[in-house]
C-alpha cells in the first residue's frame, strides 16, 4: 500500500472519529449533594452501556443546581427539595419550564459522634438544639458537654427540609457551624465529640453515629412507611419534557435498573412506594 494511500485512509478515519465526537450529545448535571451518589453511580453504569454519551456532575447544593437550570446552563438539576413557586415564576420569565421527576425516597437522619452515649432525640428536642434552645448534652440525657451544632447552608435543600420537618421554619441558632455538603457535615461530626448534624441516608457510615428518631430508625421501610418522621424525596428537574440522552438517562435512573443502583447507593427506591400505593388503591 502506497504512503499516499495509507495517509488518505488516516484522514477518512479521523474525519469519522471527529463526526462521531461532534455528535456524541453531552449531558450536564448540577446541584444536590445529596442526589450526587444516586446520580454518580447510575451515570457510570448508563456510560458504560453508552460508550458515544459524555455525562458530567458537579454538586453545589439544591439551590444552585435549580439556579443553573434557570440559567439554561444544565440539563438536569439534583435537588433535595421541591422547587420554590418564586424559582418556577423566574424560571418562566427566562422561558424554562421546570419538569419535576422524583428519583428516589430519603431520611434526613441526625448524627452524632460514636463516643456520645445519646442514641434517641425526639423532633422537639431536636428543633430546640438547632434554635439554640438546648445548649448542654445533659439537657437530653447526655454527658454536661457543651453541644456544638452543624448545620448544612442555605443553599442546600437538606436544611430547607430539616427546615420544615424539624423547626417549622424557626431559624437556626447562629451560633451553627454551617457546611456546603453531607461529606462536609460527616467530617466534622467523626471528630468532634461535642457535635451534632444531619444527613441524607446515604451518608451515613461507620465513623459517625445515627440517631433515631421519635424512637424509630432511618431505614427504607420506615420512610415508605412514613413511620420516620424526617423523610422525603428526592428530584430530578428539566427544562421541560426531557429528550434525547438526558431522557433516556433519566429513564434509566427509574428502571429496575437504576433503581437497585439507587439502593446500593443507600437510598430507597421508589419500587416499595408504589407497591404501597396499588395495596391502598385496591
Amino acid at each position: 500500500m502506497s504512503k499516499y494511500l495509507k495517509r488518505l485512509m488516516l484522514t477518512v478515519l479521523c474525519l469519522f472519529v471527529g463526526v462521531g465526537a461532534a455528535f456524541a450529545e453531552n449531558v450536564v448535571i448540577k446541584g444536590s449533594t445529596t442526589v450526587l451518589p444516586i446520580a454518580q453511580v447510575t451515570l457510570e453504569a448508563y456510560m458504560k452501556a453508552n460508550p458515544g454519551v459524555n455525562i458530567s456532575l458537579s454538586g453545589g447544593g439544591s439551590g444552585e443546581g435549580i439556579k443553573a437550570l434557570i440559567d439554561k446552563s444544565t440539563d438536569i438539576a439534583n435537588s433535595s427539595r421541591e422547587i420554590k413557586k418564586e424559582e418556577i415564576e423566574l424560571a418562566k420569565s427566562k422561558g424554562v419550564n421546570p419538569v419535576e421527576t422524583i428519583v428516589a425516597i430519603d431520611a434526613i437522619v441526625p448524627i452524632v459522634n460514636p463516643r456520645n452515649k445519646i442514641k434517641n432525640l425526639t423532633v422537639d428536642q431536636l428543633s430546640q438544639i438547632y434554635q439554640g434552645k438546648i445548649t448542654n448534652w445533659k439537657e437530653v440525657g447526655g454527658e454536661d458537654l457543651q453541644i456544638v451544632v452543624v448545620s448544612r447552608d442555605s443553599s442546600s435543600g437538606t436544611f430547607e427540609a430539616w427546615g420544615e420537618m424539624v423547626l417549622n421554619k424557626a431559624k437556626v441558632t447562629p451560633k451553627a457551624q454551617m457546611q456546603a455538603s453531607n461529606g462536609a457535615i460527616v467530617q466534622t461530626v467523626s471528630k468532634n465529640k461535642y457535635t451534632i448534624g444531619y444527613i441524607g441516608l446515604g451518608y451515613i457510615n461507620k465513623v459517625i453515629k445515627p440517631l433515631t428518631v421519635n424512637g424509630v430508625q432511618a431505614t427504607a421501610k420506615t420512610a415508605i412507611a412514613k413511620e420516620y418522621p424526617v423523610a422525603r424525596h428526592l428530584y430530578m428537574y428539566t427544562n421541560g419534557q426531557p429528550i434525547g440522552e438526558t431522557a433516556k438517562f433519566i429513564k434509566f435512573v427509574l428502571s429496575p435498573a437504576g433503581q437497585n443502583l439507587v439502593a446500593k447507593a443507600g437510598f430507597v427506591p421508589l419500587a416499595g412506594e408504589k407497591e404501597k400505593s396499588k395495596k391502598k388503591s385496591k
